[in-house]
């Protein structure tokens, strides 16, 4: 039998509370922090010293469970019939478990879905951090999780409903939020049940048939990949671009137009064919400071490095900002870089190959870094053009730190990536001259040259399941239509390489040729294409190895009109076509002929 009380606790008495009594029983009375009076009975601890009596306001329930355990839970209500009613709902749970009409699994769930949505999330976060997964993603997971959970009223676990979320993507989608984006709230939703469902948190996931969007017809942001001249380009910008940035002319304004304190004179901006210029201008004017002109210098070299690293090697801005010069293995006869698992997007670690001309730069540099002596550091504001001075440092610039030691340590850092590299990029492209978003509406950015890279490779005749490879793609799909810009595929020259097939019949001197290579079927057959196999000898007793049956449907052909033809050879017996094909080898050839069996 189960019972149902009200749980009584003590405390320390307050400060400065106010001491009487009443009928003999004494009482304290005292203010809380949010000034309200409180009064309640004294009792003696057992260290003899006085303490406050606190009686719950709801009930509690107490009854054996169906592991005939004893559970004290809260019933949640103040008044006594009602918690002797969920007193008796426990006991029938109990109970159909102890029969066997439930499994204590099951029983769990239901206790699980009255537990706050909160509880569950935090214990999902701490989940995420065991598996290793980044604190980006944790922090989106939990931000877009959230979202959904005020937005949709849930507050338990058992409140969450396939329905509600779907008219809330719905709604989403009529303010124009991307397909992408909605498919992000809805697979972090779904691996947080199944999550759930695995733990036994849940029974079933209530969102797994919930719809998702189609994101290749709601696509927002596509990116397009840079051609070689445009690669050129962007890499002598990169070079010159912080050096350059000293030697800009100024422009005068018109007063009409004068506002804050550089109202009447402005910086001209930078361009391709003007950067040399500027370049000269700024030794000129920085001729009294070698040592930060040499910083600047330092500072477009590896912006330019950063370029063609992510370039010939296919790394995510965050996989490159992780490699360290002890992950480079330079000196063998196939450099790699040692990417870490924690490091990489898919958490496996990989070995990165590295082209010979870029291992030689990247020994170069750290052998530079190593050489270096002269501590400095140089900062160019990417927004606002700002020239700082080299014992300042801007966390919206990009960075150069020049090392202090002879030898670095192997955890150095390869290379200073800015963390707002996106300006710094996009004020190296408006300076070279390369539009931001073409004519498709496709556009460039830091990730662009991780598509430049798998463009290149299908460009080059790289095969897709290498390229696949290259990038460290699940799957070729991605690979083939994510990562590969069909505007810089040249299909016009890809369709040189077909047969040249002439209607008359081509010449005589190509008729001749043919003849000479023995690939000129005329006289048996009406139309063969020069690369069909070549018939077998007919007293074979077996096909030759590995032949297919088209190629055996084109050698039975080729008897077949031998025949016809009045050739006095035989047709091949019934016991030379190849094993597994004498029934139904040319099933579902239209039309029929008389060779063929069913």
């Amino acid at each position: 039998m189960g019972t149902v009380y009200k749980k009584t606790v003590t405390k320390r008495l307050p400060q400065n509370a106010e001491l009487f009594e009443r009928k003999g029983q004494r009482f304290a009375r005292w203010k809380d922090a949010k000034g309200k009076s409180k009064t309640a009975p004294i009792t003696t601890g057992r260290d003899g010293s006085d303490r406050i009596v606190i009686i719950s306001r709801t009930y509690m329930a107490k009854y054996r469970d169906g592991s005939r355990l004893v559970q004290d839970v809260s019933t949640g209500c103040r008044d006594e019939q009602a918690a002797r009613a969920v007193l008796a709902q426990l006991m029938k749970r109990a109970e159909n478990v102890k029969s066997g009409i439930v499994s204590a699994a099951d029983d769990a769930v239901i206790d699980h879905r009255e537990t706050l949505l909160e509880t569950h999330l935090t214990a999902y976060l701490g989940h995420l951090e065991s598996i290793n997964a980044s604190p980006v993603y944790r922090a989106n997971t939990l931000r877009q999780l959230k979202r959904l959970a005020a937005e949709c009223g849930f507050v338990k676990l058992g409140d969450l409903n396939a329905a509600k979320v779907e008219n809330w993507l719905a709604e989403q989608a009529r303010k124009k939020m991307a397909s992408r984006t909605r498919n992000s709230y809805r697979g972090d939703l779904l691996t947080f049940c199944k999550w759930c469902c695995e733990h036994g948190r849940l029974s079933s996931n209530p969102f797994s048939k919930l719809p998702k969007a189609d994101e290749r017809a709601d696509r927002r942001r596509q990116r397009r990949s840079l051609t070689e001249a445009e690669l050129v380009q962007l890499l002598e910008v990169a070079r010159l671009r912080p050096l350059g940035e000293y030697g800009r002319q100024t422009l005068k304004r018109d007063k009409a137009h004068v506002t804050g304190k550089r109202g009447t004179w402005n910086l001209a901006p930078l361009t391709f064919d003007d950067l040399p210029a500027a370049v000269e201008r700024a030794r000129e004017r920085l001729q009294k400071r070698p040592e930060f002109i040499a910083g600047l210098e330092r500072l477009g070299r590896e912006r330019a490095m950063i370029y063609k690293t992510l370039v010939l090697t296919g790394l995510r801005k965050a996989e490159l900002a992780s490699l360290t010069i002890g992950q480079l293995h330079l000196d063998g006869d196939h450099p790699f870089a040692e990417l870490h698992a924690a490091d990489e997007k898919n958490r496996q670690g990989s070995q990165i190959p590295i082209r010979d001309d870029l291992a030689k730069d990247l020994r170069s540099w750290v052998a530079d870094k190593n050489a270096s002596q002269a501590p400095a550091s140089i900062s160019i504001d990417a927004h606002n053009h700002k020239r700082r001075g080299s014992n300042s440092t801007s966390s919206r610039g990009s960075n150069s730190r020049l090392p202090t030691a002879n030898q670095l340590p192997d955890n150095t850092p390869l290379f200073s990536i800015p963390g707002p590299l996106i300006k710094v990029f996009d004020l190296d492209l408006q300076a070279a001259g390369i539009a931001k978003r073409d004519e498709r509406g496709r556009t460039l950015d830091v990730h662009a040259l991780r598509h430049t890279f798998g463009t290149m490779l299908s460009r080059g005749g790289v095969t897709p399941r290498t390229a696949q490879a290259a990038m460290r793609h699940s799957s070729i799909d991605l690979t083939m239509n994510v990562y590969t810009d069909p505007k810089l595929l040249d299909v016009h020259r890809a369709l040189d390489s077909l047969p040249n097939l002439p209607l008359n019949g081509g010449s005589s001197l190509q008729r001749e040729n043919l003849k000479a290579t023995g690939t000129d079927r005329s006289d048996h057959l009406p139309f063969a294409p020069a690369f069909a196999p070549t018939g077998y000898n007919s007293g074979a007793n077996e096909s030759p190895a590995g032949k297919n049956p088209v190629q055996a449907e084109l050698v039975m052909a080729g008897h077949s009109h031998r025949e016809n033809a009045g050739n006095t050879q035989e047709n091949t017996p019934a016991k030379a076509i190849p094993a597994g094909l004498s029934k139904g080898w040319l099933t579902g050839l239209e039309p029929a002929t008389s060779r063929s069996t069913i």
